[in-house]
C-alpha cells in the first residue's frame, strides 16, 4: 500500500504537531515579468491573492493573517508562506530583515518562500543560511515542468538544468526543498505531465497544481482562442494518482490541488468547488490502494 506523506502528516511528524500557513508578502517581485512579461498562467497578484497587503509591516500583516484562518485552525503556531512573486529578487537588505522579523517570533514554527531556480545567488544563499538558523526553512521552487520545450512555450524563463543546480545549491543548507509542478500545461500529454513529476523527485517535497485559467493572463487569450484546454475532474484525479505513484517513499506532498482565486477564475469552474474536489480526490486514491 503506497503511503502518502501529506503536510499534516510531515508537520505532526517534525513539529510535533500540526501547523497552518500564513499567506504573508514581502512587496518582491519577479525577474521573469520584467524581462518576459512573466509565465503565461500568472496572474497580477504573483500568486499572491490570498496574502495580507504588502504594504503592512510584518507583525501587522500575521495578525491579519491569524485572525483570517482563525475559524478553521484553533493552534497556536504557524508557518510563515511568503508565495507571491519571487521570494529571493529584490533589495536583500529588506528581505531579511522581514524575513528574519517573522522567524524571531514565538507563533511561527518555520518560514516558507517561495522563488525560482535562477534567484539563488551567493547573497540570497548567505540569507537562506541566516534563516535557517533561526527557524526550520522551506524554499518552494517552481518548476512547472521538467520540459524546456514547454518551458519556452509557458514563458518560464529558464532550463531544467538550473533547476537540477538550485537543488544542488540548497542542499548545502538544512532546507526542506518544495517543487511547484502545474499538471495540464498547453501541450502537454499525460506521460509528459508524469516526467515532470519524476524530475521533481530530486526535491523532498512536491506541489501538484491543477492548471487554472485567470483573468488578466496570457493563459485567458489562449483559453478563448482554443490553443488551452483544462482538465475534467476525472482526468485529474487519475492523474494525481498516477503521479503519486511515481514519487519514491518519504517524499511529502504538500498539495494536490491549488485554490484559484474565484474571483479570477475563467476555467475549470468545477475546481472552485474545493471540499467537492478533494472528496472526489481521495475517493480515486483509496480506490487505488493509497494511504491518505
Amino acid at each position: 500500500m503506497k503511503k502518502i506523506i501529506t503536510t499534516n502528516k510531515y508537520c505532526r511528524s517534525v513539529f510535533g504537531e500540526q501547523l497552518y500557513k500564513l499567506s504573508l508578502s514581502a512587496a518582491t517581485d519577479c525577474p521573469n515579468r520584467r524581462a518576459e512579461g512573466g509565465c503565461i498562467f500568472c496572474s497580477e497578484g504573483g500568486s499572491g491573492e490570498f496574502a495580507a497587503p504588502a504594504a503592512w509591516d510584518i507583525d501587522r500583516q500575521i495578525e491579519y493573517a491569524k485572525r483570517k484562518v482563525s475559524a478553521k485552525y484553533s493552534g497556536q503556531r504557524y508557518i510563515a508562506y511568503f508565495q507571491s512573486y519571487t521570494g529571493t529578487y529584490g533589495e536583500l537588505s529588506h528581505l531579511r530583515e522581514m524575513y528574519l522579523a517573522a522567524a524571531k517570533r514565538e507563533d511561527i514554527a518555520a518560514l516558507s518562500i517561495a522563488t525560482r531556480p535562477d534567484c539563488l545567488g551567493p547573497e540570497v544563499m548567505e540569507m537562506l543560511s541566516e534563516l535557517s538558523s533561526v527557524k526550520p526553512l522551506w524554499v518552494e521552487l517552481g518548476l512547472q515542468s521538467g520540459s524546456d520545450d514547454t518551458a519556452k512555450r509557458i514563458r518560464r524563463g529558464y532550463l531544467f538544468e538550473e533547476y537540477e543546480a538550485a537543488v544542488c545549491k540548497l542542499r548545502t543548507l538544512p532546507i526542506h526543498i518544495i517543487t511547484h509542478v502545474i499538471l495540464g500545461l498547453p501541450g502537454e500529454d499525460r506521460e509528459q505531465m508524469l516526467c515532470s513529476v519524476r524530475a521533481a523527485a530530486i526535491g523532498d517535497g512536491i506541489k501538484l497544481q491543477l492548471l487554472h485559467v485567470l483573468k488578466g493572463t496570457e493563459l485567458e487569450k489562449w483559453y478563448y482562442e482554443g490553443r488551452c484546454k483544462v482538465l475534467s475532474p476525472q482526468e485529474y484525479y487519475d492523474i494525481v494518482a498516477e503521479a503519486l505513484e511515481c514519487l519514491p517513499e518519504g517524499m511529502v506532498v504538500h498539495r494536490m490541488t491549488g485554490d484559484g482565486d474565484k474571483r479570477l477564475l475563467i476555467a475549470p469552474l468545477w475546481s472552485a468547488d474545493k471540499k467537492k474536489t478533494i472528496n472526489g480526490l481521495y475517493a480515486v486514491l483509496r480506490a487505488r490502494g493509497m494511504e491518505i
